[in-house]
């Protein structure tokens, strides 16, 4: 059952997380509530930065891509930790700079920056912006112009690898919104207007090829593919570029049954790929990125609500309802991915029912789980949606004017609030 080292149960029965009684959290701060463990998340985070160090000796930086959970308090353990930080909006900038993170460290993605967020990342000295298309590239360089300074750029690149993962969340096939195709020439091409363009400098070259993958063989596949590349480039233009990012995707565990890598083994093995290719291409070895965000974070949370009514229909299923749903968590709806839910109360008992987990919203798809165990359960009682760490708050709505849940952090069997709940005065703060 348990999908993080974070998670267990105590003498009572209750699920725990992080040495907080679930049940207990509930009741202190309502439900639905996103609750993470602020240890599992710094041991993730050090798990990344210390294998980048080791395999990659010290050339190297672990990006937090923060999509997968952004907030301050996030951001600012980040900085603590000493890793970078991967952004891919204006709000999710703004967050990273309201506190001080270090703007050399973040790496701006996305393939529709707007102007305004452009002129944010040059006005404040972004280390890396990702370029995704030719338009972006001059826009940016008229930016760093009118400022006077010199942008950092790294393009995006497609190479062309099916990850083996959800058609929604590949992202390294040449059918693809982001980045520049290998295959056309189109990469190349880029590369050579970049060299050419004023108040640029091309760092390096990005690659992200998919998400939750459980394969080690994509990383390195891709890896050998960007290093052909930055072969190509020595060659058809004498320069030598200083930096590789070779994004994140790493798979993480939602269910009993999956079975992740340890992510050392991740750089580890890349690594050796790395070196091996630059060795055999006669390149120098570059300064290599990494990007993990949901394996940072994913497996760190968990999302409690309370059930509301169970709903029998004979020979056809059961629904248990909750008071929140695909507001707080739309990705059984976008995805049909899986979770494990626990009845929090009665953790200690058997899951002996097949249930389907329902949310509040006005949708017949608002589901969280179909034909899943589950304990016994009846009215007020407490479930816990594990594994929610990633992607639930980052996407949470306010479909059906229902306010987003706040996050609680815990450390040591200690809570605190780092989001706050909404109030209805704030769904409703910009109506005219």
């Amino acid at each position: 059952m348990y999908v993080s080292d974070c998670i267990d149960i105590n003498s009572a029965g209750h699920l725990t997380i992080g040495g907080c009684d679930t049940v207990e959290l509930a009741k202190e701060f309502g439900t639905p509530v996103y609750v993470i463990d602020e240890n599992e998340i710094r041991k993730n985070l050090r798990t990344f930065r210390d294998s980048m160090n080791e395999y990659y000796g010290g050339n190297g930086l672990a990006v937090y891509a923060s999509k997968a959970f952004n907030c301050k308090e996030m951001c600012r353990i980040c900085a603590q930790e000493g890793t970078g930080i991967d952004v891919v909006s204006g709000g999710e900038l703004y967050t990273a700079l309201s506190v001080g993170f270090p703007a050399e460290n973040i790496v701006f993605h996305g393939n529709n920056k707007t102007y305004s967020e452009l002129c944010t990342a040059v006005e404040n000295g972004v280390g890396r912006i990702v370029v995704d298309n030719i338009d972006e590239l001059e826009t940016l360089s008229r930016i760093a112009a009118e400022k006077g300074k010199t942008a950092g750029i790294m393009f995006r690149i497609k190479p062309g690898i099916d990850a083996h993962t959800h058609d929604f969340i590949k992202t390294g096939q040449i059918d693809s919104k982001f980045g520049f195709a290998l295959e056309t020439g189109e990469a190349m091409e880029a590369v050579k207007k970049a060299l050419s363009t004023p108040n640029v400098k091309l760092r390096g070259l990005h690659c992200h090829i998919g998400s939750q993958i459980f394969d080690i063989d994509p990383f390195e596949l891709a890896a050998k593919v960007m290093l052909e590349l930055f072969k190509a480039i020595k060659d058809e233009t004498g320069v030598e570029l200083e930096e590789l990012n070779l994004g994140g995707g790493f798979g993480i565990k939602y269910l009993e049954s999956e079975c992740p890598k340890p992510y050392g083994e991740y750089m580890k093995n890349v690594s050796a790929v790395v070196r091996e290719y630059c060795n055999k291409l006669g390149i120098k070895m570059p300064f290599v990125l990494i990007e993990p965000g949901r394996s940072v974070v994913g497996a760190a949370g968990i999302t409690l609500y309370t059930v509301g009514s169970v709903k029998n229909i004979p020979d056809i299923r059961t629904y248990v309802s909750i008071d929140g749903g695909m507001a707080d968590n739309p990705r059984y709806a976008l995805y049909r991915a899986d979770y494990e839910i626990v009845c929090a109360n009665k953790a200690n008992e058997d899951r002996s029912e097949i249930v389907t987990v329902a949310g509040k919203c006005c949708e017949s798809g608002d589901l969280i789980q179909e034909n899943t165990k589950l304990q016994k359960v009846e009215r007020g009682d407490i479930l816990a949606v594990l594994s929610t760490g990633a992607y639930n708050y980052s996407m949470a709505s306010n479909y059906n004017r229902i306010p987003r849940p706040p996050v609680v952090m815990v450390k040591d069997g200690e809570a605190r609030t780092v989001v706050k709940r909404e109030t209805y005065e704030q769904v409703s703060a910009n109506d005219i």
